[in-house]
């Protein structure tokens, strides 16, 4: 019997680890890329033994690509939810920082995205994780708002280039991720959350299985390409 293929960039923690095991719950055969291979094997022996294959890889690199393309032989689904990303004021950022992320965000996942397209069936799908910051940058935050708003346009081009496959992204608001562990105290995290909820319309702050069950729509409902699905409470109406 034929199991689906997900292959999922970004799959070691968070979105990319929750839409894994989403899929693997839905009997898929899971590939998990992820840069770390200790963190990632981890994240794959948490799932589970059967259809779960880790792959090391870096999807900003050409060789990392090529490592995905040649390791996976069919790809149903292909999804990103990985980001090398930078928070600071544009006047403090230099060029090896904007790039690397315009690669792991922009760049990686547009190449493999065309590359891999050679490998899927006509009812295949590439969803791509953006975000709020398109809509909604802080600042400090420019830099991630560019990679997301590239993104969104990113997958318009590509539905209508790699058609009948369907390209799609979705965009969570803020999430309750390992992220915010590195980036801010929990006392700090909490009040900000708290902050938000206020104001969100959903007042509540997503979890990645929120962004996860979103994505899964991306990939399973025909429907549905080249559009950018929001997963925020309603975050850009505030």
């Amino acid at each position: 019997m034929h199991h689906e293929t997900v292959v999922v960039v970004g799959a070691s923690s968070g979105m990319g680890l929750a839409a894994a095991r989403r899929s693997w719950l839905r009997g898929a055969s899971v590939w998990m890329v992820a840069r770390d291979p200790v963190r990632l094997r981890d994240a794959a022996a948490g799932i589970g033994n059967e259809r779960v294959h880790a792959c090391p890889a870096d999807v900003a690199s050409e060789a990392g690509r090529a490592h995905i393309l040649a390791a996976v032989e069919r790809i149903d689904h292909l999804v990103f939810t990985a980001a090398d990303l930078v928070y600071k004021s544009s006047r403090e950022l230099d060029e090896s920082e904007v790039l690397r992320a315009l690669r792991s965000k922009v760049v990686g996942p547009y190449l493999l995205a065309a590359a891999a397209s050679a490998k899927m069936p006509a009812e295949g799908s590439i969803t791509i994780v953006s975000g709020i910051a398109a809509e909604r940058p802080i600042a400090g935050g420019s830099v991630t708002g560019m990679v997301n708003g590239a993104i969104n346009a990113m997958v318009r081009g590509l539905a209508l280039e790699l058609a009948p496959i369907r390209v799609n992204a979705v965009s969570p608001g803020w999430v309750d991720t390992p992220f915010w562990k590195r980036v801010a105290s929990d006392e700090r995290r909490e009040s900000l959350f708290a902050a938000m909820r206020e104001k969100i319309p959903a007042r509540r702050i997503a979890t990645v299985e929120d962004v996860a069950q979103m994505i899964e729509v991306a990939m399973t409902n025909r429907g549905i390409s080249g559009t950018t699905l929001y997963v925020d409470g309603g975050q850009r109406l505030v």
